[in-house]
């Protein structure tokens, strides 16, 4: 069974920098693509960064030149780096791998404010 737990996530203010981590057991990580979606208050789930076996990379154009996924696959581990983050990027932060499983993790919450 895939279990994902998301860590990184903290209060900031505009224009600060956060890392996430994921961290995938259950599963054979390096075979899998990983992605990072998010979720605010009141607003649908909504794809953020995804990166392949290869460590081919692409953006929600949103976060297209402020946000970077890697991946360590000797960790079993994902990441997001986050940088000049704005108000609207708060949300809780999830990973999965793509496409996605049915067990989505805790999340992790980032706040961007003033």
């Amino acid at each position: 069974q895939v279990k994902l737990v998301e860590s990184g996530g903290d209060l900031v203010q505009p224009g600060g920098s956060l890392r996430l981590s994921c961290v995938a057991s259950g599963i054979f990580f390096r075979t899998n693509a990983m992605a990072w979606y998010r979720q605010a208050p009141v607003k649908e789930r909504e794809f953020v960064a995804r990166i392949s076996t290869l460590s081919y990379t692409n953006y929600a154009g949103s976060v297209k030149g402020r946000f970077s996924i890697s991946r360590d696959n000797a960790k079993n581990t994902v990441y997001l780096q986050m940088n000049n983050l704005k108000p609207e990027d708060t949300a809780v932060y999830y990973c999965n791998t793509d496409p996605q499983s049915d067990s989505w993790g805790q999340g992790t919450q980032v706040t961007v404010s003033s």
